[in-house]
Order: structure tokens, then sequence, then C-alpha cells
């Protein structure tokens, strides 16, 4: 049994615009230990299939509508409001996207990590003093102990996502939930939260979901990737096996758009031509048909099934066969 099971998961959003179907079916799983990329462009449901697993969507005007998430063998969706909060910070936990807003700007570093303390492991007084120290420690703060009276506007960019980081494995969770943890971060501080996250993921055995736009981190650090498009997961395969033979379209010109050191310069990047579609009136068929250099009338009118286009490598395409015939392996990666 994975630990992780996602089940045609749909989560809307009910504007005066119409409903904005976010998250439209998605599946997908997540094996112990096991470190999942999930990409795509803005919009395309990332993050809001990230907080639906932790049922994190406002309502309204968020909701639901439909679908399993199962977590060790329950299905999280059937859990009541007490019975969620104790797995919330405990067994699954989430960095966010910006630390400074997650953070609160009036309540100590210390306050913020002895809280969940307090909440989950029934530490108190000293004892959550001295576990909240240890955790700034072990995700490389200088002066631990003194830093944990400190106010989060005290802390650097790059030190307070370390923080945030510390707060989501306080707890020791199976599960970690990281979306975008290193937007807005210069590059060198990027790489230092990368290889803390992969370090203490490691040492616990946390499987860790890494939603980003940076190709570049899903290929060093993933295990597996997951691309999102309109809603769903429209690809998946291991890391390797995606960057080398990719077989939709979507992920072909993705992986294009992306520079590469190890090739002369080109004048200009190979974009993705057109505009992601309106989530709150999708088309019929395959939503990327009007984009797509592959498309055929068919893509028009019904949307692919999932199906085993490789070993472990699933894709939504009518037209994989044709994608990997004429996509040379290593091409597009």
């Amino acid at each position: 049994m994975p630990l992780l099971e996602v089940k045609d998961l749909r989560t809307y959003f009910y504007t005066q615009e119409g409903v904005v179907k976010a998250v439209d079916g998605t599946s997908y799983v997540v094996e112990e230990g096991e470190t999942l990329g999930l990409v795509g462009e803005s919009g395309c449901g990332k993050s809001v299939s990230a907080l639906s697993i932790l049922r994190l969507i406002p309502q309204p005007p968020g909701k639901i509508v439909s679908g399993e998430i199962i977590f060790k063998g329950r299905d999280l969706l059937k859990l009541d409001e007490d019975e969620i909060r104790k797995i919330r910070g405990n067994e699954i936990a989430m960095v966010f996207q910006e630390p400074m807003t997650s953070l609160n700007p009036v309540l100590t570093i210390g306050r913020q990590l002895t809280e969940t303390l307090e909440l989950h492991m029934d530490l108190h007084g000293q004892a959550a003093r001295n576990r909240a120290a240890e955790l700034l420690e072990m995700v490389g703060i200088p002066e631990a102990k003194r830093r944990l009276d400190d106010y989060p506007h005290q802390f650097s960019g790059g030190m307070r996502q370390r923080v945030m980081i510390a707060m989501a494995m306080s707890c020791n969770p199976k599960l970690l939930l990281a979306d975008e943890p290193t937007t807005a971060l210069d590059v060198t501080i990027q790489a230092q939260i990368l290889e803390v996250m992969n370090r203490l993921s490691r040492e616990f055995g946390t499987a860790v979901i890494i939603i980003t736009h940076n190709l570049g981190v899903v290929a060093r650090y993933a295990d597996r990737v997951n691309v999102m498009y309109a809603g769903r997961v429209i690809e998946t395969a291991s890391a390797v096996e995606l960057y080398r033979n990719p077989k939709h379209p979507y992920t072909v010109g993705l992986l294009n758009s992306v520079p590469r050191l190890d090739e002369t310069r080109k004048e200009k990047l190979i974009p993705i031509e057109g505009l992601p579609p309106d989530l709150a009136h999708l088309p019929p068929g395959c939503p990327f048909y009007p984009r797509c250099a592959w498309r055929v009338d068919k893509c028009r009118e019904e949307y692919p099934p999932f199906n085993l286009v490789g070993e472990k490598h699933y894709a939504a395409c009518w037209e994989s066969d044709r994608v990997r015939r004429e996509v040379p392996v290593g091409a597009a990666n």
C-alpha cells in the first residue's frame, strides 16, 4: 500500500465568473520515503492539490467536490475536524511558498515552534524550548537558543524558510508538502534550502512532494515526476525516464523551454505558444489542443485516457506514440 493515494480528486472554486475547476480529476500515489516532483505552469492546480490533501481549501469559495485522499489506509476527506487536526503538522506537514506571510509577525520564533510541540508531542516549558533550539540547529541556524526570542522580521528570507522547514519537521512527519519552497530566494540560498530538505528527508525517511516551476530542482532531487496541466496529471514517470523520453507534447514543451549549459548558445528559447486554458470554461477534449504541435481532430473531441506508455510511465495523449517517434531520446532534456 502506498503512503498516499489521491484518487480522482476534484476541487472547484465557485466564483461570479463561473466554476473554476482548479483540480479536475487528478490521481497519483506517493510511496514511503519517495520524493515526488509536481511541475506545471502557474494555475495548473499544483498548490490546490497539495492544500486539498490537508483540507486547507478556503470555503467559500473553494470546495473539495469529490474524490479520495487515502493516507496510511484512511480517507482524509472522511475525517472530522478534530481528526484532521491531529494529522496536520504531525503526520503530514507543509512548507508554504512565502514564509513571511506564513509566520506570525507578532509571535517569537520560539513560540511558533513550541506550539506544534505542545500540541502534538506533549512537550512543555523548557523541554519544548530545548527541542525548538535543536530543530533550528538541525536546519543550520547559528546561535539557535538565542534566536528563539527573535521575531520573523529579524530573519533573512533564507533563514525564515529554514524556520518553516524546522516547524514542518518538528514532529517527524511521514509526508512533507513543499509548495515552491525556494520562491524569491537567490540561487545560492535555494541550493542550501533544498539540500537541507533532502538531507532531513533521507535521515527521517520522510516522503516529500516538491511543487516547483524549476525543472532543474526536479531533475536533481525528485525520484518521480508528475506533470500537471489544467487540473490533471497528464504524465508521470521516474525523473530519469521523463527527462530522457517525454511522451506528452506539453512535457516536451516544458523541457524545450529550459536553457541548457551543455549546448551551444541559441538565439532564443523555444516557448510553448498560446495561453493556458480558462479553468472556468474548459473545452471538450484535451485542454492542450490549441497549443499542441501533434494535435489531431480526435484531440478536440475526446479527453485522452491515462495510458501506460513505458515502464511505470503513463501519459494522457492520443498521439504519445508519434511524440515518442519524433522526439529523439534525450533531445528534450
